[in-house]
């Protein structure tokens, strides 16, 4: 692993929403809050992270859909003080890359967590919960065909503390069903905290 340089949290958000809003599953949700507030679109597509009022209003949306700093789904447990930093990953470090724990997760990759393990379920069929595949096969042909994907937001408890994705978990699984497109190294956000060990999905 590759530290690229120290990063503060609202760059973090930034990304987070910046991501998600172009997703299927969670986009529509985002802009809706976005018309709710009066609030341009451009805050999360071109955000600005210098902007203090900007960042108090990413936080507060990411919050309203994902419970970030309400202890609340996705974020519940989640520490409140997390280092942030830019890295880059080896292909044998992303392969090391857990899911959280969550069972939709958990059944996709057989229990192991592992993206590898997904992908071969993935190619042999399995479906979880009636949930069609076509968007992580849709994922992987891009990267075949030269996308870039936005980086992966990763946590950790520790400096030798497992890796787990805290968002871009169809990226991963994207790049396991694709692994001759990952380059050698790819860059991530990863946030580091001690008490991410309390955290209930790590």
């Amino acid at each position: 692993m590759l530290h690229v340089a120290d990063i503060g949290e609202p760059e973090m958000v930034a990304l987070f929403l910046k991501t998600e809003i172009a997703s299927p599953r969670w986009g529509a949700d985002i802009t809706r809050h976005l018309a709710r507030d009066g609030v341009s679109r451009q805050i999360v597509d071109n955000p600005d992270t210098t902007d203090a009022h900007e960042n108090t209003y990413r936080a507060h949306l990411l919050g309203e859909f994902r419970g970030y700093r309400r202890n609340k789904d996705l974020f519940e447990g989640f520490p409140e003080h997390v280092a942030w930093a830019r890295v880059r990953l080896t292909r044998d470090e992303l392969w090391r890359v857990r899911y959280i724990d969550y069972d939709y997760w958990v059944e996709l990759s057989n229990g192991s967590r592992l993206a590898a393990d997904a992908a071969r379920a993935i190619r042999a069929g399995k479906v979880v919960f009636r949930v069609p595949n076509d968007g992580f096969l849709a994922l992987a042909d891009a990267l075949q065909h030269g996308e870039v994907f936005p980086e992966l937001i990763l946590v950790r408890a520790g400096e030798n503390a497992r890796l787990v994705v805290l968002e871009g978990h169809a990226r991963l699984t994207a790049y396991a069903l694709a692994p001759g497109a990952v380059p050698a190294t790819l860059p991530v956000l990863l946030g580091t905290s001690p008490e991410i060990a309390h955290w209930g999905l790590y």
